[in-house]
């Protein structure tokens, strides 16, 4: 039975089973603190490739936190300087709906609401919230992934509904 600890991230099937393995929670990740899908596609690649680079020096157990830590250097390194807005994309509905005009207005309205209220949280409230609704993420899970308290999540998601409730009214 082999550990984690065991494994020499040098070699490229070992490499590549970590990047399989960790890739699509790292995009999303990215994806929550900067909003633009082709840059957290960007920045995830960086950081597997400057983990590639220093795989050497990757602390056996310590692979997942060294890379969160590479991606968001990046990310903070991307956005130093400013304002991060998370804008999601809509998607094209067909044309032919059974609902009626009014319903569709409201429906659209309740989405920019939405969109609205979910750029306006802070930054670890949107990450922590997206990660748990998005990705059905568990409060231990979103705790590893960013380093912080169990309490700390609690905390974070709760302001996060306070916060969505206060702005989106007849919820």
């Amino acid at each position: 039975m082999k550990r984690d600890q065991d494994k020499n991230y040098c070699d490229e099937k070992k490499f590549s089973e970590f990047f399989l393995s960790h890739s699509k929670n790292l995009n999303n990740y990215i994806y929550y603190k900067c909003g633009n899908l082709d840059l957290a596609k960007d920045i995830v690649q960086d950081a597997f490739l400057k983990f590639w680079n220093n795989c050497e020096k990757v602390i056996p157990g310590k692979a997942k936190s060294y890379l969160y830590t590479i991606a968001t250097n990046l990310f903070l390194n991307e956005f130093a300087k400013s304002t991060v807005v998370l804008n999601f994309k809509t998607h094209k509905k067909p044309d032919i709906t059974n609902q009626t005009p009014e319903y569709l207005m409201e429906e659209k309205q309740f989405g920019e609401k939405l969109q609205t209220a979910i750029s306006n949280l802070t930054e670890a409230q949107r990450t922590a919230f997206l990660m748990n609704r998005i990705d059905g993420k568990k409060y231990t899970e979103i705790a590893q992934t960013l380093n912080i308290s169990v309490k700390a999540v609690e905390k974070r998601i709760h302001g996060a509904l306070v916060n969505l409730r206060k702005n989106i009214e007849n919820i």
